[in-house]
């Protein structure tokens, strides 16, 4: 049974890395080498595995060939020395599956699959869009943001999920804390934390991994507070994740692809750089508070 698969520790949604180009779609071609040398930190720093084309790598501005390469790039570069879980979001089950057939055939070790995107599905649409992706028969992490997608996967609605033989695993993101309990009582599916400022509080409840968002900027911290906390010394967990968590906080904001590229630039050890549209660039203010957030933590990080 592939209910044995392990997605304990910190696995990063990777952002993508853009470039200036006239003749790419908005101007910006992906950039790969320095998409390569992110997943690359990211892997040196500590976290278990990256998440490429999920929403921080802005798959639903990618071309088909874009999309499939960014799989091809984060294997290639990630080895054996960690995991790959591929964003495989489609409209549709058909489209889902193809892309989880191509994140197979490219050697991906799982898949991060939302319900079917735009559409608002009922329960009986979403257990068939999971059913025909798990025919392809890599492990599935199932992706519950109904902030987003307006379709809430329910502890009751995950019972049904977790009788299909690759689901093992949710990545929880409705903000609701009391589901990781809920969803362990009801299910033998692994909660993954989703909300990087719920971080603290779901691992504290069993989460047992943290499919992440800001630790694109702060991969070594994120690794740090997630050992503190599965390790037992949650005081010493609470007073990092204290300093972290404000700027954490933009991981569940609309903008949080262009603010968590932004303290990747700040931090200066990585590349965040520009979005693609239709995300455009933060506002002043926006931008003014990021900056503050993220300096306040590495100001706290520095004096540690």
């Amino acid at each position: 049974m592939a209910k044995q698969f392990d997605l304990g520790g910190v696995i990063v949604a990777t952002t993508l890395a853009f470039k200036e180009d006239a003749s790419a779609p908005a101007g910006l071609a992906v950039d790969y080498d320095r998409f390569a040398e992110h997943c690359n930190w990211l892997i040196e720093n500590g976290c278990r595995g990256v998440g490429p084309n999920g929403s921080l790598g802005e798959y639903s501005s990618l071309t088909d060939a874009e999309r499939r390469k960014v799989i091809q790039v984060a294997v290639d570069t990630v080895g054996d020395r960690g995991l790959v879980v591929a964003g495989v979001h489609g409209v549709g089950w058909h489209q889902a599956q193809q892309w989880a057939e191509y994140a197979k055939e490219d050697g991906a070790d799982g898949v991060l699959l939302l319900p079917p995107t735009i559409y608002r599905a009922n329960d009986d649409e979403v257990i068939e869009h999971y059913s025909r992706v798990d025919e392809v028969g890599l492990p599935i992490m199932a992706y519950n943001n109904p902030i987003d997608t307006k379709v809430d996967l329910t502890p009751d609605l995950l019972v049904e999920l977790a009788k299909l033989e690759h689901v093992v695993a949710v990545k929880e993101f409705s903000a609701d804390i009391r589901r990781v309990l809920e969803i362990q009582d009801k299910t033998d599916l692994d909660v993954i934390a989703g909300a990087d400022d719920l971080l603290f509080e779901s691992l504290v409840a069993g989460a047992v991994g943290w499919f992440a968002g800001y630790p694109n900027a702060f991969p070594r911290e994120a690794v740090e507070l997630y050992t503190l906390v599965t390790s037992g010394r949650v005081d010493e967990a609470r007073t990092l994740y204290r300093e972290l968590v404000p700027v954490f906080g933009w991981d569940s904001k609309t903008e949080f692809v262009q603010a968590i590229k932004l303290s990747i630039d700040i931090a200066g050890e990585s590349y965040g750089g520009p979005t693609r549209p239709p995300r455009g660039p933060l506002n002043a203010l926006q931008r003014e508070q990021v900056t503050t957030q993220t300096r306040r933590a590495l100001d706290y990080l520095a004096a540690r």
